[in-house]
Formats: structure tokens, C-alpha cells, sequence
């Protein structure tokens, strides 16, 4: 049994004492009767009227208005708000009339709620479950199912809202409301809202294929994410992906990176005694928000390039050149969803770079000439190695059969005992330095920059004292 938050108890019996009741609303309940801890707490304050509200709430806490127009508040990190009432006045998620209404029933409150799972509620002080739609049946049955067929369109983002929860809570769709799905127009859903969305399935589902499954089956894909559907039916070589064609593929290399970017120890295939001892090559959990987002957009469109070079050759299915070719698709894809920064990360840069450079871990391992050093520390110019190494492991695992998937432990061992698994090094050399050599500001300063850092690369150069000798050689040659 879940513990009700202070907070909510003290607003409860404020409101109780004023002759109303407050209810636990939505995602909260939902989440404790799955046994799951809520992230938030929303509350619905049923008989009391809104102009005094504010004052209730105020002899609880510091209040906040979040809605003052319709009663919308926020105490302690808690969301209070009035039940309220809905209609729809135009297009789009903004084409709404909404109204606090303190004399709704609490089923005509919980009949505006998307779907069944998310209309009950809970009295904080007894802890009295208030289900008029049956949702915590449709819970036990992992089931997901409308709640008013005659509303539940006037908001088009439900349909991406299915897919989230399909995804998060391994739900099956009723027919009535798969059926429903299908028919919603999307074209009024600004990028933003889509976003919202496809990130929660992405960083809060621990099977995301699910959501994206249901995505292609409810026609999503194809309305919203053309160049994700051009992988659907794009054959690969049975040798290599036993699984089946691009979109298979694809789908379960997701779910890898979902569960390598908390756990990536577990999916390690190093042997080596200083992984044993150390942790070795495995990348480290990826924690922050944009790193994450990059590593699941790149499971997305890593192999966005294969619909256009896929061809069989010599008896054999091969797609020579997708990575290179999958760059501008995915760029398009992420323009769709108008994803750039996130907590200063360059999320689309780094998916790019991944994009064009998936196969390098397994490339840089079989090399027949051994790779330099150089090699590592100028690919980290264009993407993030060990970045790299945890969706080029996920890559590798999101198949059937058994392989080897060593080589992403090597790549990134060699990444980390050169100092490049996040970034190139830095010049040694700098600008201030080379105008104290008497070198004017201009072209040649440039050139001169760009020769010595080449050498720094390449492991000529490993101090300022030795880049200012080159520097000077070079000086002496022009």
C-alpha cells in the first residue's frame, strides 16, 4: 500500500473542513494500484466553489496559480485544480472551452479523462477507490479502453497517448478503441506536443517496440514518420539478421538501447581481466536527459540509410553505404519532431554523428591494418565514442540468433585509454600562442592552427612546449 504524501492528506482535510471533498485523480492512482510509485499527485476538489478555493489552500501552503481562470493550482508540488468541463470550440489542442465546475459528479468529471485506466479516483482520508468506468478492471486485464467515444477525438494527441501507455504498461487495445485510433486525424498536432509524447515512450517504456508497433498498426507511422516506414519490408541478409526485414530489426534494437542506457554492465561481452576488475569496456549507465535521447532517436534512424542502398549483390542482400545515406533521412525525421538541444546537449548533432559512424566499433576491431590512435581521436571530433559503443552494442544485440558482439568492449577500452570516449582533445596549440610567434591574425593563422592540430592527432604532439616547435618549423618553411 502506497503512502498518501502529507501534503495531499493536509489539503484533504482543508477542504473536508470547508464542507468539500478532494479526490486523487489520474496517473497517480492508476500508477498505485500497479504497484508503482507516483511521480505526481493531482487532485480534484469536488463542492466548493472556485473564488474560494485559493483561500483553502493557502492555509495549507505557498499556493501558485497555474490556471487562476479555472481554478488550477499548484500547493507543495501538488496540482489542484476544480473538476472541470470541457467543450470543444475549434481544431487542434488549443480548440477548447474549459470551465471549473465544483457541482460535477465525480462521473461526469472523470468521463472527460482519455481512457479508463486514468478515470479513477481516490479519497486521500479513507482511501475509498471511485471507478465509474471500470478502470481498475481494465488494469487487472491490462486493457486499454476509452472512456467516452462521443469526445474522446476532440484531442488528437490521445492516439500518441495510447502508445505511450500500451508501452509503458504492456496493454492490449480493445477493438472498439483500436478501431477509434485508426480514425483520429493527426494533422493538427504541432511537433511539440508530438514530441511530448514520443518521449515518454521513449525514456519511461521498458519495451518502447510495443508502442511503436502499435504505431504502425493504428497507421501513425505512416501519417506522421515517413522515413521510419520506409523500413518497413526492406529485406537484410538472413546470415546476419536472421530476425527479419529493417523495421524488425530496428524495433528490437530499441528495446537494447532502452535497457543498456540504465544498464549497460548487463549486455557486456568483454572477458578481459580489466573489464572483470574494473567494469571494463561497458559504457555507464547514461543517466542525463540528452545523452539518453540521443542514444534512443539514434535506435530509431541508425539504419535510415538502408531503404536506398539495400540491393542484392553477388548472390547476397547488402546495403553498402547506409550509413552515410541514412544522415539526411534522419535529419528529416528529427526536423519532424523538432528535437535540437536539451540541457545544452546538442541531441541532434550527436544522432547524426551516429548515424554516419554505427558500424565503426565492429569496423575499427576487424581492421586488417591495425587502427591508430589518430583514427579514434578524430572520429570523436564527429560523435561521442562511447556513445557509439552502447548503440553499436545495441545494434548487435537487437537480433536473434548468437553473435559476437566483443569488438564494442575493445573500441571502447581503446577509446577511454587514449582520453577520447566523449570528446577529441583539445589544441595544444592556440591562437595567442602563435600571434606571439609574430604569426598576424588571417589565413595563415588558420592553415598553421589546422597542420599543428593534425600532428596533435596524430600523436606527434603531445605538448604546448612541443606544438610551438612545430609551430616554429613551420615558420621557417613558409
Amino acid at each position: 500500500m502506497m503512502m498518501t504524501p502529507e501534503i495531499v492528506r493536509a489539503i484533504a482535510i482543508a477542504v473536508r473542513d470547508a464542507g468539500g471533498r478532494a479526490l486523487l485523480v489520474g496517473g497517480c492512482v492508476r500508477d498505485e494500484l500497479l504497484g508503482l510509485e507516483p511521480k505526481d499527485h493531482d487532485v480534484e476538489v469536488f463542492g466548493v466553489p472556485a473564488d474560494r478555493l485559493r483561500g483553502i489552500l493557502e492555509g495549507v501552503g505557498r499556493v501558485e496559480a497555474v490556471g487562476e481562470s479555472f481554478a488550477v493550482y499548484k500547493v507543495g508540488g501538488v496540482d489542484v485544480s476544480l473538476p472541470r468541463r470541457e467543450s470543444k470550440t475549434g481544431r487542434g489542442h488549443k480548440g477548447f472551452a474549459v470551465t471549473g465546475d465544483p457541482d460535477l459528479s465525480i462521473e461526469e468529471a472523470a468521463r472527460r479523462r482519455d481512457f479508463t485506466i486514468n478515470a479513477i479516483s481516490r479519497d486521500p482520508l479513507n482511501r475509498q477507490i471511485l471507478d465509474p468506468f471500470n478502470g481498475g478492471s481494465d488494469l487487472e486485464a491490462r486493457r486499454l479502453r476509452i472512456v467516452d467515444p462521443q469526445t474522446f477525438a476532440d484531442d488528437s494527441l490521445r492516439v500518441l497517448r495510447a502508445l505511450q501507455f500500451v508501452a509503458r504498461f504492456e496493454l492490449t487495445v480493445d477493438d472498439a478503441t483500436r478501431a477509434l485510433l485508426r480514425e483520429i486525424p493527426l494533422d493538427d498536432l504541432p511537433p511539440e506536443r508530438v514530441w511530448g509524447e514520443v518521449e515518454k515512450l521513449l525514456l519511461l517504456a521498458p519495451r518502447p517496440s510495443l508502442g511503436f508497433a502499435l504505431a504502425l498498426d493504428l497507421g501513425v507511422v505512416d501519417r506522421l514518420w515517413p522515413e521510419f516506414k520506409a523500413l518497413v519490408g526492406v529485406p537484410q541478409e538472413p546470415e546476419w539478421h536472421p530476425e527479419g526485414d529493417v523495421w524488425v530489426h530496428t524495433l528490437m534494437v530499441i528495446d537494447q538501447a532502452r535497457r543498456l542506457i540504465e544498464s549497460p554492465r548487463e549486455e557486456s561481452d568483454s572477458g578481459s581481466a580489466g573489464a572483470r576488475a574494473s567494469g571494463g569496456g561497458a559504457p555507464r549507465a547514461v543517466e542525463a536527459r540528452g545523452p539518453a535521447l540521443a542514444i534512443m532517436l539514434g535506435a530509431i534512424t541508425h539504419d535510415f540509410g538502408k531503404p536506398m542502398t539495400t540491393a542484392v549483390i553477388d548472390g547476397r542482400i547488402r546495403s553498402p553505404g547506409h550509413e552515410e545515406a541514412g544522415v539526411a533521412p534522419a535529419a528529416s525525421f528529427l526536423d519532424r519532431l523538432n528535437v535540437h538541444s536539451f540541457g545544452g546537449f546538442d541531441v541532434r548533432h550527436a544522432v547524426l554523428g551516429l548515424v554516419a559512424h554505427h558500424l565503426k566499433p565492429s569496423a575499427f576491431k576487424k581492421a586488417q591494418t591495425p587502427v591508430s590512435d589518430g583514427a579514434f581521436r578524430r572520429l570523436a571530433q564527429k560523435v561521442d565514442l562511447e556513445l557509439l559503443a552502447l548503440l553499436a552494442r545495441a545494434d548487435c544485440h537487437g537480433r536473434t540468433g548468437h553473435f559476437d558482439c566483443s569488438a564494442m568492449d575493445w573500441f571502447l577500452d581503446r577509446a577511454r585509454a587514449i582520453g577520447v570516449e566523449h570528446a577529441a582533445p583539445a589544441p595544444l596549440v592556440l591562437g595567442r600562442h602563435l600571434i606571439a610567434l609574430g604569426v598576424a591574425p588571417g589565413p595563415q593563422m588558420g592553415e598553421m592552427l589546422k597542420r599543428i592540430y593534425e600532428k596533435q592527432l596524430d600523436g606527434e604532439i603531445t605538448t604546448v612546449e612541443e606544438g610551438l616547435a612545430a609551430a616554429a618549423a613551420l615558420l621557417q618553411a613558409l
